[in-house]
């Protein structure tokens, strides 16, 4: 088992950044594809990013392509998530995710363990 703790949201005005970290700690983290996912009160949960065990493949949803970047540092047990360019509809709760079964998914289904989110307002 794997627990993981989300920092790094915040208040930012529209067209800024923030950088997300989540860490974990108790299993191998390097065992562990990760995901980044988003939920905004009402909505449905929404996948926006995924990066496999090494970090050599990542995939974005549509909404988040060329303004998000997950990366990962398995030497500190830390996956990122940099934020850019926001916009008011990023507005959510972000949580990390983590797959031991490496099915490297956007499916929020295919992931075992979870954070507690961290909140990011964009204010427009």
């Amino acid at each position: 088992q794997v627990q993981l703790v989300e920092s790094g949201g915040g208040l930012v005005q529209a067209g800024g950044s923030l950088r997300l970290s989540c860490a974990a700690s108790g299993r191998t983290f390097s065992n562990y594809a990760m995901g980044w996912f988003r939920q905004d009160p009402g909505k449905e949960r929404e996948f926006v990013a995924r990066i496999s065990r090494s970090g050599s493949s990542t995939y974005y949803a549509d909404s988040v392509k060329g303004r998000f970047a997950i990366s990962r540092d398995n030497a500190k047990n830390t996956v990122y998530l940099q934020m850019n360019s926001l916009k008011a509809e990023d507005t959510a709760v972000y949580s990390c995710a983590a797959d031991p079964k490496q099915r490297y998914s956007s499916q929020a289904a295919t992931y075992d363990y979870w954070g507690q989110g961290t909140q990011v307002t964009v204010s427009s």
